[in-house]
């Protein structure tokens, strides 16, 4: 107790001196008598260096404060809220050797450091000895180009999945970040995949030498999506065709007219709409297609005027076309009087110039 008491005593004695070099001098003193004896240290004995560095560091320069982070960022047991303190400083000179060194600081300490200092401090944390998950979260978030790179490339990190998708989602047009992170043998299948696949040619030869196995599941999966992709484009068609059928049937029997196409609009039924406009108008399904495409209605209104389709239809069609677009409804009402103001004749000019292409273009958008 009296060895404590002279202790502070003196501390007192330097702060109120107004001196930095005595301050400085003090604090040195001090620093050399922790090391020599930390092993020894008793948790009671820690706080009390923590009380004395603790006065101190807060009335010394940075010079000084750096020296202090540097003796002490290496100690297993150095003092806790000095070495936060420390951790916290904004001048990186100060907090680098804590922030990559120091024991002390728990994962919650890194997560809140990583989550509100600067790239410099991020830096200094992406070299630690050990990375959990929940931190290397938060470098590869916040982290710049350097953090993530130093991140990725220190064997003591471990990555969540989330956290490699964050690095692999950034190694698009990267080549070194797209190798260091594709050559971490723990990388999910399926990202390295990913990554395989967005990577130059010179990145995904060393990286299919890493990881031979990974070779024949691209070429899996190219094999798939070109399957489903095929799949896909069998069943539009077969769709359209069968939707074409149906129209070709109502026309026969006289019930394709204005109220069925107002009901497949109604209903959401694209396809059906597509195949009714098309053999109500003379025009190939595929013109109707692009029309409904495209982000104006310019074409669908043409074709609805030369039809004389009522007005109630019209907003129908415009409805399904806005619905596909997620237009506002100020919109449609732009298109509707669009309609109106659209003469019969020369809408019906208009379709029979595209029935005798073939097609209908799309429509030239208006500056307006």
């Amino acid at each position: 107790m009296n060895a404590a008491l002279s202790l502070l005593s003196q501390v007192d004695e330097a702060l109120s001196s107004g001196s930095f070099s005595r301050r400085a001098e003090m604090i040195r003193h001090i620093t050399d008598l922790f090391i020599v004896g930390a092993a020894r240290c008793s948790d009671e004995d820690v706080a009390l260096f923590d009380t004395v560095f603790t006065r101190l560091a807060a009335e010394i320069e940075q010079g000084a404060r750096a020296l202090l982070a540097a003796r002490l960022a290496p100690i297993p047991n150095a003092p806790p809220v000095t070495i936060r303190a420390l951790a916290f400083d904004d001048a990186i000179e100060v907090a680098g050797p804590v922030l990559t060194q120091s024991e002390r600081l728990d994962e919650a300490t890194l997560i809140e450091n990583a989550s509100t200092k600067g790239q410099e401090h991020l830096l200094a944390i992406s070299r630690r000895r050990i990375l959990s998950e929940a931190v290397t979260d938060v470098l590869v978030l916040r982290g710049d180009r350097h953090v993530v790179l130093s991140t990725v490339e220190n064997p003591g990190a471990r990555f969540s999945e989330a956290g490699f998708a964050q690095v692999v989602q950034g190694a698009e047009r990267d080549d070194r970040l797209a190798e260091s992170v594709g050559s971490r043998p723990e990388i999910p299948l399926h990202l390295l995949l990913v990554l395989l696949e967005k990577a130059s040619d010179a990145v995904r030869a060393k990286l299919e030498k890493l990881h031979p196995h990974a070779k024949g599941e691209v070429q899996r999966a190219v094999t798939d999506a070109t399957e489903r992709m095929r799949n896909d484009v069998v069943d539009m068609f077969r769709d359209q065709a069968a939707a074409v059928a149906l129209a070709e049937s109502l026309q026969r029997k006289g019930q394709l007219d204005d109220d069925r196409l107002r009901a497949f609009a109604q209903a959401g039924q694209l396809s059906e709409v597509i195949a009714t406009l098309a053999v109500m108008s003379g025009l190939p399904p595929s013109a109707l297609d692009r029309a409904m495409l495209e982000e104006r209605p310019d074409t669908i209104i043409v074709i609805a005027k030369a039809l004389a389709l009522s007005w109630v239809t019209v907003k129908a069609l415009l409805a399904l076309h806005a619905r596909n677009h997620m237009a506002p409804g100020q919109a449609i009402e732009q298109s509707l009087a669009s309609f109106d103001r659209l003469t019969a004749t020369t809408a019906q000019e208009i379709v029979r110039f595209w029935r005798l292409r073939g097609q209908a273009p799309a429509m030239p958008r208006r500056t307006s």
